[in-house]
């Protein structure tokens, strides 16, 4: 205010009220906006579904975080004030009434403000908790299925329209197109992308069209094991760097005119390559030199096969039977390596003592709490049984 030494300050009400959210920032979210070069937030939330109850909500996203917001009702209401000004018609009034009290006018509107606003609630920031959504299963419900389960290889490149065709341009664009849809940071959204093995191709079922596609557990498996044939028959040493181009030709087979088949689209292998490589500071749009990861590559094919052979409980395999599938799968060199104790923890569970199954991104964190609960209770029942016989030993003495 203009003039601190007013006694009184009258408090008028404006009629019509804007409407405004008063937003609580953690110390992280603030110091990021007040750096120097401060990015843009973005407020995202999922696609609605009709079919869905209480499922509403909505996400603030930094460049690589993702925050929850929520709304904390309040019994105290939140005013947003403004002084008043001489152009303000609805404080007239007030004036005229104490025109005889006061010798200046401009004293008189300079101890006024107007309520213009009026909040009972507040947004809260919070991180997200463990065993919702993740960004890998939101991003998955926005990309269509590529690859069947009863047809081995399926070919989408019949089409007038050749991969040659589709632009960086274009796949960007349909690969933004999804992303905006998951709320998820475009960091997350990117590494989930990634570890899917998600890919932008043509779509002939569509006026062939681009689309953004995720291969099934079945197809991967498929493309891996064309890889690795190809990789044998050519001499390429999966243990060393090679070049991308060498090994797609060598996947390549030839039909009966002598020309070059494609088993499945070269985006799919690209897309199966950045899964399996090293990871860098920075990854290059298109690989040119690769060097697999041993230790991802053994872990994700021993997973991605039990998800394409064991999904469910009731299709459980042997243990012995998939180790021997895995090891099969594997550069010869690194057979020795394949064992449960490289899966991802709750990744999978057995029915019984010789069989195995997969288990579902969703479900892990269920299995998780189940594990931890029974530890918590083994420990308690150790403790009070442990309680009670020093308490019958201190009554015999």
């Amino acid at each position: 205010m203009s003039t601190q030494a007013a006694r009184n300050i009258r408090l008028t009400h404006n009629s019509q009220q804007r409407s405004f959210r008063l937003l609580e920032l953690t110390p992280e979210i603030a110091e990021l906006l007040s750096s120097d070069n401060a990015p843009v937030l973005h407020l995202k939330s999922s696609p609605s579904d009709p079919s869905a109850q209480n499922t509403a909500y909505v996400n603030l996203c930094t460049p690589d975080k993702t925050f929850r917001i929520r709304q904390v009702q309040s019994s105290n209401s939140i005013h947003l004030i403004q002084p008043s000004t001489g152009e303000n018609s609805r404080v007239v009034p007030l004036k005229q009434q104490k025109e005889k009290e006061n010798d200046g006018l401009n004293e008189e509107w300079a101890d006024t403000v107007s309520t213009v606003a009026k909040s009972q609630s507040t947004l809260e920031v919070h991180a997200l908790e463990e065993g919702g959504a993740s960004v890998t299963q939101m991003l998955a419900q926005g990309l269509r299925v590529y690859g069947s389960e009863d047809q081995e290889d399926v070919d989408m490149a019949d089409s007038n329209r050749r991969e040659e065709v589709v632009t960086r341009a274009e796949r960007e664009g349909a690969k933004k197109k999804v992303i905006a849809d998951v709320p998820f940071s475009e960091a997350e959204c990117n590494a989930a992308w990634t570890d899917i093995c998600a890919f932008v191709h043509v779509d002939t079922e569509s006026n062939n069209n681009v689309a953004a596609f995720r291969p099934s557990a079945r197809m991967k498996i498929d493309a891996w094991k064309r890889i690795l044939q190809g990789s044998v028959l050519q001499s390429i040493d999966l243990e060393k760097q090679f070049l991308a181009n060498d090994l797609w030709k060598a996947v390549l087979g030839d039909d009966d005119d002598g020309e070059e088949e494609e088993p499945f689209p070269r985006p799919l292998f690209d897309a199966l390559l950045n899964r399996l490589v090293e990871k860098t500071g920075s990854q290059p749009l298109e690989l040119k030199w690769s060097n697999l990861d041993k230790d991802a590559s053994i872990k994700w094919i021993g997973e991605t096969y039990l998800e394409a052979f064991a999904p469910v409980e009731r299709s459980a395999i042997g243990r012995s039977e998939f180790l021997r599938a895995w090891k099969d799968l594997l550069p010869e060199a690194w057979r020795d390596a394949a064992s449960l104790d490289v899966l991802p923890a709750n990744s999978y569970k057995s029915p019984d003592p010789v069989s195995i199954c997969f288990v579902k991104e969703s479900e892990r964190h269920k299995l998780k709490k189940a594990g931890e609960g029974a530890t918590g209770a083994g420990a308690a029942t150790t403790k009070n049984s442990r309680n009670w016989h020093e308490r019958f030993r201190s009554q015999r003495k």
